[in-house]
């Protein structure tokens, strides 16, 4: 009598792996050292361990020790254990010397550009309990972002994604309002860190749950900083062993102080960026794609919202214009993800504390997320990886 072969899970690499001791007499697992670990149908398994600063010594027996560990596992295929070591400030290019002025009319080269890098990238370490992270952006406010935001976040729930959403606009945290989740106040789990908010499935956190929902946030930069560090790490938006898939971020419109720390900060594996039809938010859209460029964010796509008003007759009335946003992702050579119709029923649903995307699954506008959220989940998927720090593997 034949038995069922049981295949093997990104749990059994897991647990095997916490058996290994870390720093501090603590499992690697628990140390938060483990980056990725990849297990293919055929038994195959990927390892990524980062190694923290001062325990490069140490970091070759943990390589050694997990192949060793991992290979043991039943129905194990080829083992592979990647050993990260990022690059110190040292190895960070300084500013051109010779600096150039921009006066009207002249468009900045890349000599010109690349005075405005930061002289130091800090290290953009994993969150541990979050797969893969994805910022919803805009450079200019009033384009409906944090509708697009919420609304791709349902889609994802609906599409079998296990989804996060991030509130980061500190200084018009919106979700609360959207999600119908104004009175909630985070509850303290018993790792004292910050539970998510529940609101129709979805786990959230914004900054609007945390302040006073009328006092004005007059916060400079490094506070800011703090507060989206905050947000991220002192959240348990999963484990190791039932990681969320994706947390969403409703990221501030612009290219300032915020969006510089997220970029450069936060481990992101893509950015999506909104925008309305009109010449004065697309060149925004250029704006945000230069910087999410210079600050190695791969871009997922260009949604563009607003655009069109559907009339009695059937007929679409293109209030802020046609097609501009989708002519701008082909120039700048990006994909564009899809068209948002400026609807009633969308505003309402914000109004009311529901995802549209719940409050009408069968609406033409909710399969549009739905179609926009199946590209980004693809995209971000298959995107070809982006160059990573100095590695070593063994077999």
């Amino acid at each position: 009598m034949f038995g069922i072969k049981r295949s093997l899970k990104r749990e059994d690499v897991l647990r095997i792996l916490d058996t290994i001791r870390g720093p501090n007499s603590q499992s690697i697992v628990h140390a938060g050292l483990i980056e990725y670990v990849r297990v293919t149908k055929t038994g195959d398994i990927l390892v990524t361990i980062a190694v923290p600063k001062g325990q490069e010594s140490a970091a070759e027996r943990w390589q050694q020790e997990a192949a060793t560990a991992v290979k043991q596992l039943s129905g194990v295929g080829k083992v592979t254990i990647v050993r990260t070591a990022h690059q110190d400030n040292a190895s960070i290019p300084s500013p051109p010397s010779s600096i150039q002025r921009v006066r009207k009319g002249v468009h900045l080269n890349e000599a010109a550009l690349d005075q405005t890098r930061a002289v130091s990238v800090p290290i953009k370490a994993g969150i541990p309990g979050i797969t893969r992270i994805v910022a919803v952006a805009s450079a200019k406010g009033g384009v409906g972002k944090s509708t697009v935001a919420v609304n791709l976040a349902a889609a994802f729930q609906v599409l079998g994604i296990k989804v996060g959403l991030l509130d980061l606009d500190i200084y018009g945290p919106s979700i609360p309002t959207m999600l119908g989740t104004q009175s909630s106040e985070p509850e303290i789990g018993a790792d004292k860190r910050l539970l998510p908010v529940m609101a129709h499935g979805l786990k959230t956190m914004s900054i609007g749950y945390l302040v006073d929902g009328d006092a004005p946030m007059i916060w400079r930069g490094p506070i800011v900083t703090s507060a989206i560090k905050q947000l991220l790490e002192d959240v348990t938006w999963g484990t190791l062993l039932d990681p969320l898939d994706l947390l969403l971020l409703d990221t501030p419109p612009g290219t300032g102080d915020a969006q510089l720390a997220l970029a450069q900060r936060v481990p992101l594996d893509g950015a999506v960026i909104v925008s309305t039809p009109q010449e004065v938010a697309l060149a925004d859209v250029r704006r945000g794609a230069a910087m999410f460029a210079k600050t190695h964010v791969p871009i997922l796509g260009v949604i563009e919202n607003m655009a069109w008003l559907m009339q009695q007759d059937g007929s679409k009335l293109h209030l802020f214009g046609e097609g501009g946003a989708k002519r701008t992702a082909e120039a700048l050579g990006l994909p564009f993800l899809g068209e948002i119709a400026l609807e009633q029923g969308l505003r309402e649903s914000g109004d009311v504390g529901v995802a549209y995307v719940h409050h009408a699954p069968a609406s033409p506008t909710s399969s549009a997320f739905l179609s926009i959220a199946a590209h980004i989940y693809d995209g971000l998927v298959n995107q070809k990886l982006k160059p990573g720090p100095k590695i070593s593997f063994v077999d």
